[in-house]
């Protein structure tokens, strides 16, 4: 320093400091031997991405608001429902061999109004507290529903016993480790039995800003995207659980919505904030159902005579492929 052969700190040139770059273009988490900082780095990385992809949604919304009405129409995102491949069964409304099936099911007592709805929930053998709390609570979602936890009784003896005394409708709560992860609905007399695997159950205690316990009234019925043949059936299975005629005084509402064949069950309460807006307020318990099985008349595990089963490695060949 001093002889000439560089900048000498301090006499005012020096050059200016290099801006750091966190994450070079060819940066790759994986070759981060170390585990930890490999995910500290991926943390770090991610919160970068958010950062860019915020700061360019800013960019492009004061870019619409300078425009005004010159802006170019918003561009609809690429999502995998929305690049469904189109089912040959997709329900058309006017159809009139769908409608005459309708009319001729197990489930078009109902729908005259010649039934009404009887439910039976019961468990597996021996059920643990969160399964026998989960039916209490939709004991409470299912008007006109009863609630019986069986000890080593089998199906085919309850159901006998059920069409007897009038029910329409048998569920049945399966858990594992103590934890709820499979429904059996069997409509009755005649079937037909539907077996689905549940997951993410949460009762009311585990929501978050839940409402007040839910009254008495009938709620509403939403059934969501059920577009299919299979998909038209099991949304009828699920509309035959709640009395037809709902009392909207109640403000009550049961949605089953289907979302790449997932189907995503909620309670809520609707909130009359103003004249013109309106909320909702969860009441729960919330699940999630996949449909294993479709079966032809009531639960026969041997020698039951099955419309539907899920075969992954048949049918799950393509992720934009949904049979509901």
């Amino acid at each position: 320093p001093g002889d000439g052969s560089g900048p000498v700190p301090g006499d005012g040139t020096d050059p200016p400091a290099p801006q750091r770059v966190l994450f070079p273009p060819t940066f790759s988490v994986s070759e981060i031997k170390n585990k930890q900082r490999r995910h500290f780095m991926f943390l770090r990385w991610k919160q970068q991405q958010r950062k860019e992809k915020l700061a360019l949604k800013k960019k492009r919304r004061k870019e619409r608001e300078a425009l005004g009405d010159k802006a170019p129409p918003k561009a609809i995102p690429k999502t995998i429902e929305n690049q469904r491949v189109y089912d040959e069964t997709t329900v058309d409304p006017n159809d009139e061999e769908v409608a005459f099936d309708e009319a001729t099911d197990e489930f078009a007592p109902y729908f005259n109004r010649q039934t009404v709805p009887k439910i039976l929930i019961t468990t597996s053998d021996r059920p643990r507290g969160r399964t026998v709390r989960f039916c209490e609570q939709l004991a409470t979602v299912i008007p006109n529903s009863h609630v019986y936890y069986r000890r080593g009784l089998a199906l085919k003896r309850i159901i006998p016993q059920c069409i007897a005394r009038d029910f329409t409708d048998l569920i049945v709560i399966n858990e594992d480790r103590k934890i709820p992860n499979g429904l059996v609905l069997s409509h009755l007399p005649d079937g037909p039995t539907a077996h689905f695997r549940m997951s993410s159950v949460r009762l009311r205690k585990e929501i978050k800003r839940k409402g007040k316990e839910p009254t008495e009234h009938v709620p509403e019925v939403i059934l969501n995207n059920f577009t299919t043949r299979l998909g038209h059936s099991i949304g009828r299975m699920f509309a035959a659980l709640f009395p037809h005629d709902p009392q909207f005084i109640g403000r009550q509402v049961a949605t089953f919505h289907n979302q790449r064949d997932y189907i995503f069950f909620r309670f809520h309460r609707y909130i009359f904030k103003s004249e013109k807006k309106v909320g909702i307020q969860e009441l729960g318990p919330r699940f999630t159902l996949k449909l294993r099985s479709l079966q032809k008349g009531t639960f026969d595990s041997k020698f039951g005579e099955y419309e539907w089963i899920h075969k992954r490695r048949e049918m799950d060949t393509s992720r934009r492929k949904f049979h509901l």
